[in-house]
């Protein structure tokens, strides 16, 4: 039992010293030259994401357009209905 009552405390050790060893600590305050450098790169990154979501709906319109084209050769329904033409 004596075992049992040590093996639980060692182990409450552990896990509280666990948790104060991943404290997180708090950042140095910045200089005006880190800040303007990292207001640039947030600017450069906001940019870089804006191009590529562009760039993302492109390709998206232009998958749906194949799409699109795709289905007006696709064979007539089975149920007996007559395909719609299109305009």
């Amino acid at each position: 039992m004596r075992i049992g009552k040590l093996f639980v405390a060692v182990a409450l050790t552990f896990a509280l010293g666990a948790g104060l060893a991943q404290a997180k600590i708090p950042a140095a305050p910045m200089d005006d030259a880190a800040r303007a450098k990292a207001e640039e790169a947030k600017a450069k990154s906001a940019e870089a994401a804006k191009k590529e979501a562009e760039l993302l709906a492109k390709a998206q319109d232009r998958t749906a357009e194949r799409y699109k084209k795709g289905q007006g050769k696709t064979a007539p329904a089975a149920n007996g209905a007559k395909p719609v033409a299109k305009k």
